[in-house]
């Protein structure tokens, strides 16, 4: 993502912990989430007395499950402090095996790179056309079938015309009954998917896709243990003639591309810039499904205003992205800093200043 055989990189690599809280407590079928903790990195290619520093910044947040512990996440990043004097190459090679620690680095990288050739960051990593927005999905929290429309109908009210409700902590009659509650709220132009985060068997998914193929639910993500790639694959295969898509998240971690595509597991990938390692990887994830007729969904993990501005970033150097999990900010009580994404009328309006166009986290 940067020029490692330039003479010019001059680099010291920076980081610190963090703790955000949310506003509320996120309930999901893997648990409730209350907070999210990570590590802030700040990149600064030293100019000598000619001219003046450049920055990028990075952020790691692991998430159990899904990334490396915290105390992993810390030593790859020390790694790196110390790698980064050698180059670019060399501080990505130090947190190789972390994915949430390469994740902060090659965001780090990449905004320093957009930053000294004064692009946005999405054209330095996709070197396609200007993008102004990218269509975002409102995700709802696994409430009562009431506070559920109730959570809709607002996010439908400011504008999202798709909602993705957390599902699975119920029984599926119950689920289905917020579906139906939710689509009587919103009505039929907006686009519901539903998450289930792993919860249900084959024969509860079933069920599921037959109700929800009548309330015309697009999307069905994650509704067998990611484990279960035959079974999805069978699910696919029963909901074809349905409007339901499969969607696999946990899975694509589990299994990988070359897997579900083997399989014909999945209509749609959802990819986690956090979980994979990158926005310069899951970039690459996408132009590769698209090729295969997949499409690729594009969500944070609820970070930090650094990598959830990447994240929107990715999904600007997306051909043809749908509506992706970007709108996640106002989950957190408290941020990193001012966030230069603006939600407008169910689409994030991308920055269009040079590198990621975060300023201020290192002071805040």
């Amino acid at each position: 993502m940067v020029d490692d055989a330039s003479p010019e990189w001059n680099l010291e690599l920076e980081y610190r912990p963090f703790s955000l809280e949310l506003e509320t407590p996120l309930e999901t079928a893997d648990g409730t989430i209350e907070h999210r903790e990570g590590f802030l990195v700040k990149l600064t290619d030293v100019a000598g007395d000619d001219g003046s520093d450049t920055v990028g910044y990075g952020e790691a947040a692991p998430l159990p499950g899904w990334t490396e512990s915290p105390a992993d996440c810390e030593a790859a990043l020390a790694r790196a402090k110390e790698a980064a004097r050698d180059g670019p190459n060399e501080a990505l090679e130090a947190v190789e095996e972390q994915v949430a620690a390469r994740h902060a680095v090659a965001l780090a990288l990449a905004d320093l790179g957009a930053t000294r050739e004064a692009t946005p960051l999405y054209r330095y990593v996709g070197k396609g056309p200007m993008i102004g927005r990218v269509p975002v999905n409102a995700t709802i929290g696994d409430g009562s079938p009431g506070e559920t429309a109730g959570a809709a109908t607002d996010a439908v009210d400011r504008g999202f015309q798709c909602c993705k409700l957390k599902a699975g902590r119920r029984t599926v009659a119950a689920d289905v009954e917020r579906v139906r509650r939710v689509r009587d709220a919103v009505g039929d132009d907006v686009e519901l998917r539903v998450d289930a985060n792993e919860a249900w068997t084959y024969e509860e998914a079933m069920r599921a896709i037959e109700e929800f193929a009548a309330l015309d639910v697009a999307v069905l993500e994650q509704p067998l243990p990611a484990g279960a790639l035959e079974g999805h694959a069978d699910l696919r295969e029963a909901a074809a003639d349905t409007p339901v898509s499969i969607a696999l998240d946990e899975g694509v971690l589990e299994h990988g591309v070359d897997a579900i595509c083997e399989t014909r597991a999945a209509d749609a990938l959802v990819l986690k810039p956090m979980a994979l390692g990158g926005i310069d990887v899951a970039r690459k994830v996408a132009a590769w499904v698209q090729e295969l007729d997949l499409t690729p969904i594009v969500t944070t993990t609820i970070d930090g205003v650094v990598a959830r501005t990447g994240a929107v970033h990715l999904a600007a150097s997306i051909p043809d992205v749908p509506a992706c999990g970007l709108a996640t900010g106002e989950f957190l009580a408290e941020d990193l800093g001012t966030d230069p994404v603006l939600m407008e009328k169910g689409a994030a309006v991308v920055p269009q200043t040079k590198g990621l166009g975060v300023e201020g986290v290192w002071e805040a």
